[in-house]
């Protein structure tokens, strides 16, 4: 089905609407998550400087790890382990920290306290989605487009085993803005396949 451009319209006219509510609850949301974490903080002895920024780095743990997964989302890469270690690291930290706070009114002044802390994460990791999923996160190629990226990255690690100077599989993947399964199939091919004339190898282009 071919999108036209009234419903391209209506899309992003969605999709910039749910942007803008969820950045009004992310930031409610933060701002009573880091209240409720600056007291247990104060609470449990910490005072000064250090009682503001502590608060900071629980949240801002989310915020960073989130932000690598979506790089690497948007650049077609596997996200690294520690990203998702220190993501759920962040997420459960902030969520202890409210907990906490409401603890002493019980379960249900926990539940109530640990609310924002849920909202701020939820609305965080939708806001993400929406940016790795919107138009123009994953550039659509055409088959002819992706083969002959192949070729450009076989042609690229030959190239680099002539000068001396082999392209690892993690460089190799990052200079084509694919995967390591993608860059492995590369140098497979590159060693099972025919070498290229000089001149064809000349036709690469190192950093494309």
């Amino acid at each position: 089905m071919v999108e036209g451009p009234g419903q391209a319209r209506t899309d992003r006219i969605i999709r910039e609407t749910t942007k803008a509510v969820v950045f009004v609850v992310a930031g409610v949301a933060a701002v009573v998550s880091y209240r409720h974490a600056y007291a247990v903080v104060t609470a449990f002895g910490e005072n000064g400087l250090a009682a503001y920024m502590i608060p900071v780095t629980l949240d801002g743990l989310v915020y960073a790890s989130s932000m690598v997964i979506l790089d690497a989302a948007r650049n077609r890469l596997p996200p690294p382990l520690l990203a998702w270690v220190l993501l759920w690291l962040g997420i459960t930290a902030t969520l202890a920290a409210n907990i906490a706070h409401g603890w002493e009114f019980g379960p249900v002044g926990a539940v109530v306290a640990a609310w924002p802390a849920v909202a701020l994460v939820g609305c965080y990791e939708m806001l993400m989605w929406l940016i790795r999923t919107g138009p123009g996160a994953r550039p659509a190629s055409s088959g002819a487009e992706a083969e002959d990226l192949f070729q450009q990255a076989v042609r690229a690690y030959r190239k680099s085993i002539a000068e001396g100077r082999r392209l690892s599989e993690r460089k190799l993947a990052e200079r084509f803005g694919r995967s390591r399964r993608w860059a492995r199939s590369v140098i497979a091919k590159a060693a099972t396949e025919k070498p290229e004339t000089p001149q064809d190898t000349a036709r690469c282009q190192p950093g494309s």
